[in-house]
């Protein structure tokens, strides 16, 4: 049963109308279905907001996430609400647009359905955009995860802010100066922009947020270091820049050690080349892999999982499907790939609906062209590094380009005044107003911390 007066679904049941086909009889519309609400997900939906379609966009959460500042709500400058909003709220204005919040659990590409909730519910599409992005890949080890946690989701960020704070807490309780060094010992494995962010933020927390704070600990003798497996930190970047983001952060006080393969992780710390390093606060910055739900259409991807789209970003063999975001490998004019970053995503999003829009007027598609607006990485106050336009940026400059595309990326009013506030605090006072602990505590911390300390000395 569908609302003739608004050619929208109505929603009067669980599962109203998508069950069986998904179709919409009193809707003639071509119906477009959005997988993800990401940044692709999202623009492919503005994209077509004048053009003659219903779309559907599924997202298995009910937010859109700006996932560049999630690292600083690990870091507790900032609160999961200040970097994201509603997707409902995001696309309220487009009146073809039907949100639903729910798992996608397969696609069939030759019968144009995808299935919902286990399997429950059946939606059908005349065109499909695969936008699920990507999580972090733990090179055959998804063991790994539960000692490393990544930083893709809000709940990623929570975790790692728990861990982070917690260890603190449990340092200021530990009997045995082993004990409380492993404590107070930080890694963060991937050296680019999420490890370098992480990696620079780190010291100022503990040198000037929880300064005083303690009585048994020094905060400010806390270890941070950063293994990345490559030549150098930052790799997209030139190697100047790399070169000069690796002495800012080495001025911070972060052991920064390239060449630096991990082999192994677990609840004591990590093996690096050879070498054991004890610490309980492991952070995982050294890959992505692609949501899984690419492979299920039987076409090539690449060793991360990323479906290999064509020049219009349509996926091989089906013309009516594309990919957008992460979970696309698509590649610019002259040759490399397509960097997955949030403006990139942006672009193809927009790209594809524009593509689908431009189908229904019966006009050739067109290649994808990306425009590369620059590259950024902040390393802490004042410390940045960036190029824009070809030109090469670092120190104060960079950085307040940085802070200045970072909240002219965010998705509402809102979110860059609630940001813009909580910089400005958090840079006249050295201070974070968001450090809550929730879930385990000190107790089991200290209680695996001790059986480390104690396994390490049988060994």
């Amino acid at each position: 049963m569908s609302d003739v007066a608004t050619g929208r679904p109505a929603f009067d049941a669980p599962h109203p109308n998508l069950t069986v086909t998904g179709s919409y009889t009193a809707d003639p519309r071509p119906h477009v279905v959005i997988l993800g609400g990401g940044f692709a997900g999202v623009s492919a939906a503005r994209a077509l907001a004048d053009a003659p379609v219903r779309i559907t966009l599924l997202d298995r959460t009910n937010h859109h996430l700006f996932q560049p500042l999630l690292y600083q709500v690990a870091t507790a400058v900032l609160n999961p609400a200040d970097i994201s909003v509603p997707i409902r709220w995001l696309l309220r204005d487009l009146d073809n647009v039907t949100v639903v919040m729910a798992d996608v659990d397969r696609i069939d590409p030759d019968a144009r359905r995808v299935s919902l909730d286990g399997g429950t519910v059946q939606l059908t599409f005349d065109y499909l955009v695969l936008a699920t992005g990507a999580r972090h890949a733990y090179f055959g080890h998804p063991e790994w995860e539960q000692h490393a946690p990544g930083l893709k989701s809000i709940e990623d960020a929570l975790e790692m802010r728990r861990r982070f704070l917690l260890s603190f807490e449990a340092a200021e309780r530990a009997s045995a100066a082993g004990e409380r060094e492993a404590l107070l010992t930080f890694v963060i494995v991937g050296g680019g922009p999420t490890g370098v962010e992480l990696a620079g933020m780190i010291p100022e927390v503990t040198r000037y947020t929880l300064k005083g704070e303690f009585r048994r600990i020094d905060p400010s003798k806390a270890r941070v270091l950063l293994l990345e497996g490559g030549e150098r930190i930052l790799p997209q970047f030139p190697a100047e820049l790399s070169a000069r983001a690796q002495r800012d952060l080495e001025q911070l006080g972060v052991t920064v050690r390239t060449n630096c393969v991990v082999t192994d992780v677990n609840g004591d710390g990590v093996v690096a080349n050879g070498e054991r390093i004890d610490a309980h606060t492991v952070f995982w910055g050294a890959g992505n892999e692609a949501s899984p739900l690419g492979r299920q259409l039987g076409v090539p991807v690449d060793r991360a999982g990323r479906v290999q789209v064509n020049a219009d970003l349509s996926v091989p063999g089906y013309p009516y499907i594309f990919a957008a975001g992460d979970i696309a490998a698509a590649r610019t004019a002259d040759g490399p790939p397509v960097p997955a970053v949030a403006p990139a995503a942006n672009q193809m999003g927009t790209f594809v609906g524009r593509t689908i829009a431009r189908e229904l007027r019966q006009e050739p598609r067109e290649s994808f062209r990306y425009v590369n607006k620059g590259d950024l990485a902040t390393i802490g106050r004042h410390k940045a590094v960036a190029v824009v336009g070809g030109v090469k940026l670092g120190g104060y400059l960079a950085w307040f380009t940085w802070l200045f595309v970072h909240v002219l990326y965010l998705a509402s009013f809102r979110n860059r005044l609630t940001v813009l506030v909580q910089w400005a605090y958090q840079y006249l006072t050295f201070q974070r107003g968001v450090r809550l602990i929730t879930g385990t505590t000190v107790h089991r911390l200290l209680k695996a911390s001790r059986a480390a300390a104690d396994k390490r000395r049988a060994a």
